[in-house]
């Protein structure tokens, strides 16, 4: 089962949960905004819709939607005032640490390479995951 829910603030942008991914919904969620984030399509001083809407579009519990706007409050995406709402407040991760980063790399060419991928394949795979991301960010590098 496989939920959208779509944000007309900006084409294109939307975030997708489903049930079928081995990912927490929660985390889902999370890495769903910091792409946005990174893409582009949420700047910061943008506003998220609070929980309860974001809970009703995606079919999830209340308590989902909480649990991912903290992680990402946490982490220094946003700013979550009570009342207010979420708000994007940076494009970079306050709190997550280069070291942090580059072991979250490293756990991920290791299962690369656990699966039998090329050195030169996984190269590639990032390279073409940077320009994708790039050209929906409209950054020509």
């Amino acid at each position: 089962m496989e939920y959208a829910y779509t944000r007309h603030m900006a084409e294109g942008m939307f975030l997708t949960v489903d049930a079928a991914d081995k990912r927490p919904l929660y985390q889902q969620i999370v890495d769903g905004v910091k792409a946005l984030i990174a893409r582009g399509h949420l700047r910061e001083g943008a506003t998220l819709p609070s929980v309860r809407q974001m809970a009703g579009d995606l079919g999830v519990n209340l308590n989902t939607i909480a649990v991912a706007y903290r992680q990402l409050q946490e982490e220094g995406f946003l700013t979550v005032r009570h009342g207010a709402g979420a708000v994007v407040s940076s494009q970079r991760g306050g709190s997550a640490e280069t070291d942090e980063l580059r072991s979250r790399l490293r756990i991920a060419v290791t299962e690369l390479v656990l699966a039998g991928f090329k050195d030169r394949e996984i190269v590639d795979a990032v390279r073409q995951e940077l320009r994708s991301l790039r050209q929906q960010k409209g950054d020509p590098r």
